[in-house]
This record gives structure tokens, C-alpha cells and sequence, in this order.
């Protein structure tokens, strides 16, 4: 499955935080701190951009499916 090239970290955000288990814990600049504990504590930052590059995307796709033990192509449904 292709990554989505027009996907703004807003939107990621919000698509980890409600399918993911993923919460916002804050905001620095214009970075968003993700954290979630299952299955373990994970923290992550995901700028907070009208677009992102694809690059960046792949980057957190891949870090979450990892720690979540998935493949980055179910992540990527849930966008």
C-alpha cells in the first residue's frame, strides 16, 4: 500500500491518538509529544506541518509499527 503524500501532521496525530492508543502529552514549538504505553512506553515527535515529506511520514509509520509489532501497512488504513 502506498503512503499517503498529502497528510498533514495534524491529521497523523489525530489518527494515532484514536487508533493507536496513542496521547498527546504536549506541545513544543511546532513539534507534538506523542506518548503511549502499550505495549510499552514510547515517546515520539511529530511536527506539526499543513504537509509533511514523505520522508518523515515513512519515518513514523515505521517507528510505530515497530513498537506496536504491526505491519506499517495497517498503520497506514487507519489513516
Amino acid at each position: 500500500m502506498k503512503i499517503p503524500r498529502d497528510i498533514s501532521g495534524d491529521s497523523l496525530v489525530k489518527a494515532l491518538c484514536k487508533s493507536w492508543g496513542y496521547r498527546q502529552i504536549h506541545q513544543v514549538g511546532s513539534h507534538v509529544i506523542l506518548e503511549t504505553e502499550s505495549p510499552s512506553h514510547q515517546r515520539m515527535s511529530i511536527p506539526s506541518h499543513k504537509s509533511l515529506r514523505i520522508g518523515t511520514i515513512n519515518s513514523i509509520l515505521r517507528a510505530v509499527a515497530n513498537h506496536k509489532g504491526v505491519n506499517k501497512n495497517k498503520i497506514i488504513e487507519t489513516l
